[in-house]
Parts: structure tokens; C-alpha cells; sequence
């Protein structure tokens, strides 16, 4: 069903064990409509590719801009890992191709779309760690995602509400702003979040979105309203 070897050549990884790739490929959407599915849905491999994404890039940033105090690696660390960059990696990689969904998740070309294609993203990277590895990881993600940064920096696009926040609290108050899932609700494929945004202990502001970066750059607006 899935052409796993088009994709492989694609992105030059050949899986040790293919049913790891299949897995980051199979949105939970497709598991309601194909319940005998060989492999369960790839929201668990997200979870990891997430925690090595981030690591990834952050251990990237960190030796490339010795300089750079925290704030500003913070900033440009979330402006490679949003869902928004993510899901333009995917495009670009063509991998909503390969990526198992819904009839009715697959006609779907908005905000939702998006996040499915970022959420494989992150449940390829860690699928590729548990098959070969931190080193074949980040080297993925230094060839489809690094390479963005400065396209990034030259347009500044790394300023987005969640970066802006950031600098102007940490320059006032010398912290730096946290996110934490006020409320979650909707059936598991159409989840709506409500996350607050605090510094230190003190809730500031909320935001709502269809994922939790949504939610969390919203909650980052109506803080900014108040701090500007």
C-alpha cells in the first residue's frame, strides 16, 4: 500500500525494521477506518521525535552561535520546530504521499492538514532514532531541517508572537515565559487545546488552537497584548 522504498531513496535512510516507518506513517485517523492494521498509529513515535528534534536542533544552534545567549537560541530553536516549518519540510520531501489517513482527513488542506504533516514529521525522526540511532536522526534533520535557518534569519521570520514574548519578558523581568495545557477537548483526531502561558508561577494569558503550538502562539498574543 505504502511505497516505503520511493520514500526511503528519498530521504537516503534504508529501515533496518520497514514496520517502524510504516507506523510514523499511520495518522490515527486510518486505524478507525482500517481497525486490522499490522501497526498502531504513529502518535507515540511522535512523542519521541519531538523530545530528539528538539535536542537536535538545540545542540546545533548551541555550537553554531557560541555567542548567542539564551533567549535568542531559544527563539530561533522555535522557529525550526513549529509546525508551520515542519509541515513545509514534509511538503517539500512529499511525504503526504506515503502518509496514511482518513478519506475525510485527507481532503482536508487547512490549518489541520498542516499538523498532521508536522506531526509525521516528528514520528519519522523518531522512528529513524529507533532504527538506527541520535547520529541518522540528526543528520535528517540537518539535511530537511536545519537548512531553513537561514532563509529564517535573513527574513526574520523567527519573530513570531511566542519569540516576541520572550524577548520582551526575559529584557523586563528576567524570566522566561512557560506553557502548560489548561484543557483538552473533541474526539482524539479533531483535539481542540486551551493552554496558558505564565511567568514563573503567575498565570498571564490563554490561548485556543486545533494543536498545542497553535494554542500556545495564541495564549502568546493576548500575553503581548498586555506587556507592549
Amino acid at each position: 500500500m505504502i511505497k516505503l522504498a520511493e520514500l526511503e531513496k528519498k530521504i537516503e535512510i534504508k529501515f533496518k525494521n520497514e514496520e517502524l516507518l510504516k507506523e510514523a506513517l499511520t495518522h490515527r485517523s486510518f486505524i478507525n477506518e482500517e481497525p486490522k492494521w499490522s501497526v498502531p498509529h504513529n502518535e507515540r513515535l511522535e512523542y519521541l521525535g519531538d523530545a530528539v528534534l528538539e535536542l537536535a536542533v538545540s545542540e546545533e544552534l548551541f555550537a553554531k552561535y557560541p555567542s548567542f545567549p539564551e533567549g535568542q537560541l531559544t527563539v530561533l530553536r522555535a522557529s525550526l520546530v513549529n509546525y508551520q516549518l515542519l509541515a513545509k519540510v514534509a511538503s517539500e520531501i512529499g511525504l503526504d504521499k506515503y502518509i496514511l489517513m482518513s478519506k475525510g482527513e485527507a481532503k482536508d488542506t487547512g490549518k489541520a492538514r498542516e499538523v498532521i504533516l508536522a506531526n509525521a514529521i516528528e514520528a519519522l525522526i523518531g522512528a529513524i532514532h529507533r532504527d538506527q540511532g541520535f547520529a541518522s536522526a540528526r543528520k535528517f534533520i540537518e539535511t530537511f531541517i536545519f537548512k531553513h535557518l537561514a532563509a529564517i534569519i535573513k527574513n526574520k521570520s523567527y519573530k513570531d508572537s511566542k519569540s516576541e514574548l520572550q524577548e520582551v519578558v526575559q529584557e523586563r523581568m528576567k524570566v522566561t515565559p512557560g506553557y502548560k495545557v489548561i484543557e483538552e477537548s473533541g474526539p482524539a483526531h479533531q483535539k481542540v487545546f486551551k493552554v496558558g502561558v505564565y511567568f514563573s508561577d503567575q498565570f498571564i494569558a490563554e490561548g485556543v488552537g486545533t494543536s498545542k503550538q497553535e494554542a500556545e502562539v495564541e495564549a502568546a498574543k493576548n500575553a503581548l497584548k498586555k506587556y507592549k
